[in-house]
């Protein structure tokens, strides 16, 4: 079966990525500062908005919406793991091999990564909060507020959310992808 990706115009999406194997490459600040400059530099080319995020150890979610006439968020994915990968620390890249070693290929990321097209409002609030309370679903912290990597800190800055929000185990449950 050949999986087609659904290619909105200016459509919002729910994406999961995940790193090669799972391994925990984004525990340290400064891998996540190398991913947020990743996505930086990708915006300045090929602009999208990031309504939501959270970066875990071995992968990460988030939320983005593209502009009205444009549906590629696969080139943006492309660039922002190449640009990681060149750009990260060196012992992240992993060991490569084979014809993936010929091709001068690194391995940091899952070749795939998993999409869905946000439907209406209703499904964009499940999704962002099923990102915000993923950190707590993992077992990193017992509160949304506790992980430093998420994009729920600008929630609660903005007000919509307390900051008490998502503190009890099991309160988001059936959405998003693992």
């Amino acid at each position: 079966m050949r999986y087609r990706r659904n290619w909105v115009p200016g459509g919002c999406f729910f994406f999961t990525v995940v790193t090669r194997r799972r391994r925990p490459l984004l525990t340290r600040a400064d891998s996540v500062d190398v991913l947020r400059a990743a996505f930086r530099s990708v915006r300045t080319e090929r602009p999208f908005r990031v309504d939501a995020i959270v970066v875990l150890p071995d992968h990460l979610h988030c939320i983005w919406t593209l502009p009205e006439d444009d549906a590629d968020f696969a080139t943006r994915w492309r660039l922002v793991k190449t640009w990681f990968t060149r750009q990260c620390e060196p012992s992240l890249r992993g060991q490569v091999a084979g014809w993936r070693a010929a091709r001068g290929e690194q391995v940091v990321w899952q070749r795939r990564y998993w999409e869905h097209t946000v439907r209406d409002a209703e499904d964009f609030v499940r999704h962002v909060e099923y990102i915000h309370y993923n950190p707590v679903r993992h077992g990193y912290v017992g509160a949304a507020r506790e992980w430093p990597y998420s994009s729920f800190h600008r929630y609660v800055r903005a007000g919509l959310y307390p900051l008490q929000w998502a503190g009890v185990p099991d309160e988001i449950d059936g959405v998003g992808h693992e």
